[in-house]
């Protein structure tokens, strides 16, 4: 019985550190951190050690893993309606709120002990706002206000390679904010495409996403649109001699896959071809960002 007892408490402590990893949203806080992590190897060399950028990059890592811990919490009943959410820790009460607020809590303290220390103060103000942007005036607002909430809510989402780039320079230079921009262009329709295919959970859960309020189609040409500004806003990068050939090829090709899934998408209008331009754009900006890398460090 005794062992029987121990193997029951080891689940119950494996159980829930799988929770509390669950809602760090540990796969889209690494995309973050990688793209903060190109921010800040394009900046401006400012002679700081590798510890200092290592633990600048664990800061950010931390505070985004904060907010993502928040967005769980807000979002559980939401959550308990969408057969792609349904599954999510707390929205299975693998957590309680308070359990979940609090490791969101010490995720915070944590990350802001790690930029006030080994970062500048304005990477602490900058990060921590977009904790607030993300966790507070999206998810708890413009999520549930207007159809608009991924387009001005995904702000905060485009943040880290600025706050990548300031860790080093502590400045907010030009060149970084058109890393926000790539990131802020692409955000709409990678997320529209997953709306039209979970346009029915959103309606359950009575999330006013654009194919909800003005429908699949009108959505698919958004996308379109927004897939031709995505081009162009790329194109800047090497156009202000940021970045040189390589990165002006992988824009090429990367791009003009992007701008034919979508076309396919408007074409076929099938959920099928919506998530596959999804899949696809996480692919994408990630290896947009190791192009950006691999352009000013290796080739």
């Amino acid at each position: 019985m005794r062992s029987l007892t121990l193997k029951s408490e080891s689940l119950t402590r494996f159980v829930n550190l799988s929770a509390y990893i669950g809602i760090c949203k540990f796969k889209v806080v690494m995309m973050l951190v990688i793209t903060a992590w190109v921010g800040l190897m394009l900046a401006p060399s400012s002679d700081r050690g590798l510890l200092s950028q290592v633990m600048s990059l664990i800061g950010i890592g931390f505070l985004s893993a904060s907010a993502a811990a928040i967005n769980h919490v807000v979002d559980r009943e939401i959550d308990k309606k969408m057969a792609r959410t349904r599954h999510r820790p707390l929205a299975q009460t693998q957590l309680s709120v308070n359990q979940a607020l609090g490791f969101a809590a010490l995720l915070a303290l944590i990350g802001s002990l790690a930029l006030f220390y080994w970062s500048n103060t304005l990477t602490l103000v900058m990060t921590f706002g977009a904790l607030v942007g993300y966790a507070v005036i999206y998810t708890m607002f413009l999520k549930r206000a207007t159809p608009q909430n991924i387009v001005i809510g995904g702000l905060a989402g485009a943040m880290p390679p600025l706050l990548g780039w300031i860790s080093e320079t502590g400045q907010l230079d030009v060149q970084a904010w058109l890393l926000v921009m790539i990131i802020f262009i692409w955000t709409p329709p990678h997320f529209w495409a997953l709306a039209i295919a979970r346009r029915n959970d959103y309606k359950r859960a009575n999330i006013p996403m654009l194919p909800v309020t003005h429908g699949s189609e009108f959505t698919r040409l958004f996308i379109v649109i927004y897939s031709i500004l995505l081009f162009l806003v790329c194109l800047l990068p090497y156009l202000i001699t940021m970045s040189g050939n390589f990165y002006l090829l992988s824009v090429l090709i990367l791009n003009s896959i992007f701008l034919y899934k979508s076309i396919v998408l408007y074409v076929k209008r099938s959920d099928e071809a919506a998530m596959t331009l999804f899949h696809f754009s996480i692919t994408y900006l990630l290896l947009l960002f190791i192009s950006l890398f691999l352009d000013r460090w290796i080739l």
